[in-house]
């Protein structure tokens, strides 16, 4: 590769970093319609005809913006947070409500960018259908700890203990900073019913 390419290439990759970078932060704190696309360029300071070069569409932006989310936030903040934190997968469990309670008191805390999407967009909305997708994502990883953890009917222990994380997020969204440490109470509960 000739020096010029290697360097239109790199350029190109961090413009597109960059622009992920700002469709995130922005996103993440306003929701999607309240951001315009203008916005996302001058944040990112790139061209109009770069942002549509890696995003033809709001929508494709808004889609790659959820699947960075599913990285950062699902993958790389609560699921090894709670892996990092628990020593067996029932500990894992009850770990994510720690991670929530540290996420809850920090500045940046900006509540769960799927559910806010798929309130925002509606399910039947590319975004919205993604975010549902996306929700499952943590179901998953909830029923897998659930699994090793040998509790009964995994599947619906998932989605009542997703609905208690749901619940804390919404309850920090209102200022409720115990929220965290309210549903790490009831997801023992949970744990109890289900062994």
């Amino acid at each position: 590769m000739l020096e010029t390419d290697r360097q239109a290439a790199e350029t190109g990759a961090s413009a597109r970093e960059r622009i992920l970078d700002a469709a995130y932060e922005l996103f993440s704190q306003r929701g999607i319609r309240a951001v315009g696309v203008n916005e996302v360029i001058e944040r990112a300071g790139v061209a109009t005809a770069t942002l549509y070069r890696h995003f033809p569409s709001k929508n494709e932006l808004v889609l790659a913006f959820l699947q960075l989310r599913e990285q950062r936030w699902t993958r790389d903040f609560v699921e090894a947070g709670a892996m990092s934190r628990g020593s067996d997968p029932e500990q894992r469990l009850l770990a994510i409500f720690d991670v929530f309670d540290e996420w809850f008191h920090r500045d940046d805390f900006e509540a769960c960018s799927f559910v806010n999407v798929l309130l925002e967009m509606g399910p039947e909305h590319p975004a919205g259908g993604a975010s549902v997708w996306h929700l499952e994502q943590i179901r998953s990883i909830v029923r897998r700890l659930a699994e090793e953890a040998g509790l009964r009917d995994t599947e619906s222990f998932a989605r009542s203990f997703h609905i208690l994380m749901k619940g804390s997020i919404v309850a920090a969204s209102e200022g409720d900073t115990q929220a965290a440490q309210r549903g790490k109470s009831m997801a023992s509960l949970l744990i109890e019913q289900h062994r």
